[in-house]
């Protein structure tokens, strides 16, 4: 029996929060993987967006996601140490737990959960990156992410992962972020992507230029290496202590990507010749479906149903990323749509039929019940209403406001796309 410590909780989120962080980088060397290794503006940009996360989250975004809400809705930036986390008062120089942040009983230092949940926020925006590739300004990537960090992020996690927000208080769960993350990505991503084709349909396009898959196989092997080691991380250290259950994520986790790369490779094999594309490229896709679909639910499952779910992963796949293929007035060769945004809601909806409360108790959760798989009938029901309900506003919300926000530095900059790719760095 693990015996939970405040040291040792801090120790493993704050090694968590290292983990995240590579992966902001990490989806960078994905598109380098993906596209071609001259991309260095893919790594460009997940830099820059890493280096936005702390300094606007420190600022204000923490605060909005994590303290005591307004009526559930938003959180209050002016609590506890405020702007900048103290900036220069002295209650910088000792960020320890006050009575708001320890109510999880874990014993984190308001710092360590800075950090975690910063590097959440960093590598969200960065799987909502990857739809820029070289068609946004970089003017405009920066005044898209100090807005993203200081309100389009936060909003999602003050509702669900705040214990005050109002879908939380509903009963709504989302264990490391099947919605938070990779659904609003999804979410924000559509948005740009619709203001890009605003953009190149004004200038005549009857169709948005697409972007050539050049597999690197070096790079994009080094890239989900680090995504899949940064996952350790993602999905553990979610459970925000050193405990029992946190073996259990860390196999749910494994389990589900392992079996999502072997069902989706196998299941390629049954398309067409002329869609079967890079064995490399499909089993790399299979691991962050699996990854991604098991990300909600990783700790409220047993590493049984991680298998199953990963297996359900690949047609899953498959099936969205030829759908998304078909729609012509959006580029999105590195799987935004097909797979954030399919598989993190997926995710999520899933919870109402895999979850067993005996997984549950160990990640925080006592009162989410077994889900319909598992007996868990009425209550079963219910709690597929309330994820339901949770998508829907979390993916209109965020979508309009990235919609709103991006219009208006469009408007600003006299457009947010590039007609020339030396454009990028202006």
């Amino acid at each position: 029996m693990i015996v939970p410590t405040p040291t040792i909780n801090n120790l493993w989120v704050l090694l968590a929060a290292l983990l995240v962080f590579t992966m902001t980088i990490a989806v960078g060397l994905l598109e380098v993987g993906e596209l071609s290794e001259s991309l260095s503006f893919s790594l460009l940009k997940t830099v820059l967006m890493t280096g936005l996360a702390l300094v606007v989250m420190a600022a204000v975004g923490f605060n909005v996601a994590f303290a005591p809400t307004w009526h559930g809705l938003i959180g209050n930036p002016f609590y506890g140490p405020g702007f900048f986390l103290g900036g220069f008062t002295s209650s910088s120089a000792n960020p320890v737990v006050d009575t708001w942040w320890s109510q999880t009983g874990t014993g984190l230092t308001t710092g360590t959960y800075f950090l975690f949940e910063t590097a959440f926020a960093a590598v969200t925006l960065a799987l909502v990156g990857v739809v820029f590739l070289r068609k946004l300004k970089l003017g405009a990537i920066v005044l898209f992410s100090i807005v993203y960090f200081a309100l389009i992020w936060d909003l999602p996690a003050a509702w669900i992962w705040n214990p005050q927000g109002w879908l939380a208080q509903m009963g709504m769960v989302d264990f490391a972020g099947g919605l938070v993350v990779h659904g609003a990505a999804g979410a924000a991503g559509l948005a740009v992507l619709y203001q890009i084709w605003r953009e190149e349909k004004a200038r005549g396009n009857v169709s948005s230029p697409q972007t050539p898959i050049r597999v690197n196989p070096g790079w994009l092997t080094l890239a989900i290496l680090l995504l899949w080691v940064g996952w350790f991380g993602f999905n553990p250290g979610s459970v925000l202590q050193f405990n029992d259950e946190t073996i259990v994520v860390v196999l749910t986790t494994f389990l589900a990507a392992g079996s999502a790369s072997l069902s989706t490779l196998g299941f390629s094999r049954l398309l067409p010749a002329s869609r079967q594309g890079s064995p490399l490229l499909t089993s790399v896709n299979g691991v962050l479906m699996g990854l991604i679909i098991i990300t909600p639910l990783a700790g409220f499952v047993s590493p049984g149903s991680a298998i199953v779910l990963g297996l359900l992963g690949g047609p899953l796949f498959l099936a969205a990323e030829q759908y998304f293929s078909q729609r012509h007035w959006f580029a999105d060769p590195v799987g935004l749509l097909p797979g954030h945004l399919v598989g993190g809601l997926f995710g999520v909806v899933m919870i109402a039929f895999f979850a067993q409360t005996q997984f549950a108790v160990g990640s925080g959760f006592p009162n989410l019940p077994n889900g319909l798989l598992f007996g868990g009938g009425a209550s079963a029901i219910h709690q597929l209403g309330v994820e339901v309900l949770g998508i829907l506003a979390v993916f209109a919300v965020v979508f309009v406001i990235s919609f709103v926000a991006i219009h208006i530095i469009s408007r600003g900059l006299g457009g947010v796309t590039a007609t020339r790719l030396e454009d990028t760095a202006t």
